[in-house]
């Protein structure tokens, strides 16, 4: 019998495998991770929501050294890119070292202590074009490892792994998920900035479904 965790950043994707998902991989177990990003706080609240709506057990992990040796945007003082999106250049000024090679081998470690069959992340279309680690080679490759490195083997899955944003909005609308609980955004504050890379494509892809009840929710418009 299937038994999964998932990576929970309570964001837009994370969201819509939990919801789209959670029966099929009998999802039990949420982990989010705090390693000083600026959105930690909205982040955390997103999760948390979300796990007591899916009714699932919910562990923060926290990660303190990793900020340390992180020297990008989403942790330091720099301001979070919003100009030359969806480039080398800007993956680069938001790229945390070895994340989700972390967060799933972190994932795994609980999956062999607790026999967890499963292992899911919100990899997608749109973000495997810029991030090397949100692409179908990846998550074949780090699933292979985890033959070697774990007793349990549990799988890697990214449902999403061929969806576009777009995609995956209509999915979380069709499915009448709680996208009222998202937070997507690369800062902290009470409504998302709109301007950076996370919540432009989210914005593009609510403004392509015309959920535009949601602008306004997520972003005040």
């Amino acid at each position: 019998m299937k038994k999964s965790i998932i990576l929970l950043s309570g964001g837009l994707d994370s969201l819509a495998v939990l919801g789209a998902y959670k029966d099929e991989y009998n999802i039990e177990l949420a982990l989010t991770f705090d390693y000083g990003q600026k959105a930690v706080k909205q982040e955390i609240i997103s999760s948390k929501n979300l796990a007591n709506y899916f009714n699932i057990k919910h562990k923060i992990i926290k990660l303190d050294w990793l900020k340390e040796i992180t020297n990008t945007s989403l942790v330091n003082k720099d301001e979070i890119p919003t100009n030359n999106l969806g480039t080398i250049e800007s993956a680069k000024k938001v790229w945390v070292p070895n994340r989700n090679g972390l967060f799933l081998n972190i994932a795994a470690a609980f999956a062999d202590s607790q026999n967890y069959t499963h292992i899911l992340f919100g990899a997608n279309k749109d973000e495997g074009n810029t991030f090397p680690d949100n692409t179908e080679e990846f998550r074949e490759k780090i699933s292979d490892i985890f033959k070697y490195s774990t007793l349990k083997k549990p799988q890697v899955i990214a449902p999403l792994i061929n969806y576009t944003k777009n995609d995956i909005v209509k999915l979380s609308i069709d499915k009448k998920l709680p996208l009222k609980f998202v937070w997507s955004c690369y800062r902290d504050g009470d409504k998302h900035c709109g301007v950076c890379e996370s919540c432009k494509h989210i914005k593009n892809a609510l403004i392509e479904n015309n959920a535009h009840n949601y602008l306004e929710l997520l972003f005040g418009d």
